[in-house]
């Protein structure tokens, strides 16, 4: 009888023999087979991230071919287009006025002209060098000054777009800028006239 309830005791209430309760798997659900593991959480964010960066790749190269596509520009009277003093300056010239970028111009080609633009659909901005004097400028008209350049900003003809001439240079600058494109041009290209070409006094036309 005592061996009897030694087995008895061995066997457990259950009568499952060497089943011990810390060797059970505990009741409710398994965080590992219930989710997706660690690795695919990964390699999915990885995935989602590398999808925004070519996007913004392939958004950025459109606006870039859009700004090498060929810029119009019409010619006016410049005499001194072709100096020395226009030559050293295009070449001077930055390739970036913030987002506008330089552009090639559409043949026949002025001498002495720039052009950058955003995308094709906008307007350029448009540098021309060695124009006459502007006729509009005379004694006592009102200039600005940027980066140390003189700075006469001629009546607008059209809403879109403003024009600026440096007029305290060797030869006359002319800036044509559309609307909506913030101070970064005309600062940057103040900047490469005050670089490359030595101010001088200005001349304005006599009133009258």
């Amino acid at each position: 009888m005592a061996a009897d309830a030694d087995d008895d005791r061995s066997a457990g209430n259950d009568g499952q023999t060497g089943t011990r309760p810390s060797e059970q798997h505990p009741a409710g659900p398994d965080p590992v087979r219930d989710g997706p593991p660690r690795a695919v959480l990964v390699i999915a964010l990885v995935l989602a991230v590398g999808v925004v960066v070519a996007v913004l790749a392939i958004a950025a190269q459109r606006q870039r071919s859009g700004a090498d596509r060929p810029a119009p520009v019409g010619p006016v009277p410049a005499p001194r287009a072709d100096s020395a003093d226009c030559r050293t300056l295009i070449d001077a010239l930055p390739d970036q006025l913030g987002e506008f970028h330089r552009a090639p111009l559409a043949e026949p080609a002025p001498a002495g002209v720039a052009a950058w633009r955003s995308n094709p659909d906008d307007e350029p901005v448009v540098l021309r060098c060695g124009l006459d004097r502007p006729p509009d400028f005379v004694v006592g008209s009102p200039l600005q000054v940027v980066d140390d350049v003189q700075w006469f900003r001629i009546a607008d003809v059209d809403a879109d777009r403003s024009s600026w001439f440096a007029v305290d240079r060797p030869v006359y600058i002319a800036l044509t800028l559309p609307a909506g494109s913030g101070p970064t041009p005309i600062q940057l290209i103040s900047k490469a006239i005050s670089a490359t070409l030595p101010a001088k006094p200005i001349d304005p036309a006599p009133v009258g």
